[in-house]
């Protein structure tokens, strides 16, 4: 069998949903199985990353209401060993399995680099959601984690909302540029409760300013 990459099409990632933040350890180790599942999956498309959730996952609105009120520490802790597992598996198979911030648990760059520090593994890296930084100076936290990402999504806006500044694709480019990032850069638009949202309008425009 031949893999995308054979046939002409690049597939830069893919990604399931996993809760590393549960305090119910079956919750954990079921995100486990499935991120290994889908390295294998990945690995047999042609696809270099597999994207991993920092960040709590319904019917939980945050990490500190899915680990019970446990300390970040803890969290991180948990969050940490699930990532070695998952990464040692996905160096077997020549997948990343990229961390994505996701305004939860994950809030800032420090926070994103820590986390990545703590797993310490080659195979563990950053993927860069550029609407996900919940502070003052976003780019400022994009910039830090520029050198570890292996992926990105980038958004129309700073944030999930119309309220949220638009991203100013110049500055985004040359921060990435600086970062000597040398693959793809995936964009994502959001509905963002626009009822004439659509899809196939949004993503060319947004492709021409980011070209």
């Amino acid at each position: 069998k031949r893999h995308a990459l054979a046939l002409g099409l690049d597939i830069s990632g893919t990604g399931v949903r996993n809760d590393f933040t549960a305090a119910d350890k079956a919750v954990r180790d079921e995100g486990v199985r499935r991120i290994k599942a889908w390295i294998e999956v990945a690995a047999r498309l042609g696809a270099p990353v597999v994207r991993a959730f920092a960040d709590s996952q319904p019917p939980f609105r945050s990490w500190r209401e899915a680990s019970g009120n446990a300390s970040r520490e803890a969290v991180e802790a948990w969050m940490a060993d699930c990532l070695l597992e998952c990464a040692a598996h996905g160096e077997a198979f020549g997948v990343v399995v990229g961390v994505q911030n996701h305004g939860d648990f994950i809030n800032t760059g420090v926070e994103h680099l820590r986390l990545l520090d703590r797993v310490g593994h080659d195979y563990c890296a950053a993927l860069v959601d550029t609407g996900k930084y919940l502070t003052a100076d976003p780019y400022a936290d994009i910039a830090l984690a520029a050198p570890y990402a292996v992926n990105w999504q980038v958004k129309e806006t700073l944030g999930s909302s119309l309220d949220s500044p638009r991203v100013d694709m110049q500055r985004l480019v040359a921060i990435i540029r600086a970062s000597r990032y040398r693959g793809y850069l995936p964009i994502e638009t959001l509905a963002m409760g626009r009822k004439d949202y659509d899809p196939r309008v949004e993503v060319p425009k947004m492709l021409a300013d980011l070209r």
